[in-house]
Parts: structure tokens; sequence; C-alpha cells
């Protein structure tokens, strides 16, 4: 990562590609990133819930309000 980034330059870098997001609670979802806004609210398609790096359940598209959020990182 560069030095300088903005955690919205990363978000910008990966829209359309595939990343890993944990969230309170400690659920983990995979999905293609399809849009954002400036609360981290994500709209996630192919979402996928995980359970110890094993397919947990097939969701299809979802939103996730940004205050759930506890990292988001590239898959």
């Amino acid at each position: 990562m560069p030095q300088n980034e903005r955690p919205f330059d990363l978000l910008n870098r990966v829209l359309g590609q595939l990343v890993l997001i944990r969230l309170k609670g400690g659920a983990q979802i995979r999905g293609k990133l399809t849009s954002f806004d400036i609360h981290m609210n994500l709209v996630i398609q192919e979402a996928e819930e995980l359970d110890d790096g094993q397919l947990k359940a097939k969701i299809g598209t979802m939103l996730l309000r940004g205050g759930n959020i506890l990292y988001i990182s590239p898959a």
C-alpha cells in the first residue's frame, strides 16, 4: 500500500473485485465489492458467509452497514 493512501483509495482500487469483510459479532463475508458510500456502507454481490474460511452459506447480493464492519481486505 502506498504510504499516503487513504481508506477510500483502497476501496476505489478494489471496486469490482473480491473482498473479505469481518463484521462485529465475528461473521466473515466474501464477495465482489460493487459500490460504497462515505459512511462505508457496502454493496456486495455474490456474497458468501464463511466459517473458519469454509463456505457456510451463499447469500447473493447484500448491503452491509458501515458501522458493523471491523475490516475489509482484498481477497
